[in-house]
């Protein structure tokens, strides 16, 4: 598999570049998950980072990606269909 190395913003990983993964449209996945495991036998903290465009290019194309870091760590439950709502 391809990967991209990608800068990441905010959170532990704040200002590092790692290789990560792309699919086979050749973009990274939407959220990048991070689990720190605990020393006191607790559930591994999960940090959560979202996909955004990294910068912008003359056409107004995204020319890359960076990850920011999501500090509510809310992990997307899939498709955001328009006719349903989420309260």
């Amino acid at each position: 598999m391809r990967s991209e190395n990608t800068l990441f913003v905010g959170g532990p990983l704040d200002g590092r570049v790692l290789p990560v993964l792309v699919g086979p449209t050749g973009q990274p996945p939407k959220t990048y998950e991070i689990p720190v495991p605990n020393d006191d036998g607790r559930p591994p903290t999960l940090h959560v980072y979202r996909r955004v465009p990294g910068r912008v290019g003359r056409l107004g194309l995204p020319r890359g990606w960076k990850y920011e870091y999501d500090p509510e760590g809310t992990v997307s439950g899939g498709p955001k269909w328009p006719w349903t709502k989420r309260s």
